[in-house]
């Protein structure tokens, strides 16, 4: 199981605009993955409802999760996209 821990970048967390913007990103990997808060429960990174379920705050530490290939790959694009804030996934 590969799994990164980064910052959410964005002021506003893991919310609204932010939350659609990882999940279609989370999607466009084809990588299942899982997002838990430190210590938390993991939900599916590419579920919306539990994305915003999880309460995700701007500042704060979340874990995330994959176990299929291409997962290093895939779980770093998405981290540098959390940690930076970003608008889209970075290029491959």
């Amino acid at each position: 199981m590969a799994e990164r821990r980064v910052t959410i970048g964005w002021a506003e967390g893991l919310h609204a605009r932010p939350a659609s913007i990882f999940v279609k990103a989370v999607t466009s990997t084809g990588v299942p993955m899982t997002i838990a808060k430190e210590g938390g429960t993991p939900v599916n990174a590419g579920s919306m409802l539990g994305l915003l379920a999880l309460g995700a705050e701007g500042g704060e530490a979340v874990v995330l999760s994959a176990d299929a290939e291409g997962a290093d790959a895939a779980l770093d694009r998405v981290a540098k996209m959390v940690q930076e804030g970003l608008d889209e996934l970075p290029a491959a």
